[in-house]
């Protein structure tokens, strides 16, 4: 299934460990998408994998319970890092990773990042409506309204920076961001 079926035992070692230190580098660093070390270290485990696993493959793998694996994959599945495949003649289901890491951190970018553009947009402009109430209701204080007028305009500076936000995300979400940032092209020669 991992593509080491063939080898000797020592070349089957020398990939192994070449291997898990991705892995442990990718589990490590999936923290920043708020997944925990073992669902990193799940993702890890599947990206080297030739054909997709079932939990109980992961499960064994990982030496970790089909519980375990199934709330790795919900998490996974979520944030669109992996898909869940259909494999004739099987009966399980079937999961792999997302291979273009690309589109992986574009949909995760999107879904988080869309998620708290929305939460403070909305409460930004709760915020603002407050303030306007209160200088309409005190227009003859100055020292208020001076406060209300220097709060209400870093409330519009944040509602621009999150307008702009929300364009990012669009320009991840249609894939033109790469017209700005081109895809890398991979080193073919290993190195």
């Amino acid at each position: 299934m991992d593509g080491l079926e063939g080898m000797t035992p020592e070349q089957e070692i020398a990939i192994q460990k070449a291997r898990k230190r991705v892995i442990e580098s990718i589990g490590k660093n999936m923290d920043l998408y708020g997944i925990t070390l073992s669902h990193g270290l799940l993702y890890g485990l599947m990206f080297f994998q030739n054909k997709p696993m079932t939990l109980d493959d992961m499960g064994k793998a990982m030496e970790m319970s089909k519980t375990s694996m199934s709330t790795g994959i919900r998490t996974l599945l979520d944030l669109k890092m992996v898909n869940q495949v259909w494999e004739k003649g099987s009966r399980k289901d079937l999961y792999e990773v997302e291979s273009d890491w690309y589109q992986t951190f574009a949909d995760y970018f999107g879904i988080k990042w869309r998620k708290a553009v929305e939460i403070n947009q909305q409460s930004l402009r709760k915020s603002l409506a407050e303030l306007r109430d209160l200088t309409d209701r005190y227009p003859d204080d100055e020292s208020f309204q001076a406060q209300l007028a220097a709060d209400t305009h870093k409330i519009k500076e944040a509602l621009a920076y999150y307008a702009w936000l929300g364009k990012l995300i669009d320009s991840f979400e249609s894939g033109d961001i790469y017209q700005f940032i081109p895809k890398e092209a991979p080193d073919n020669d290993g190195k």
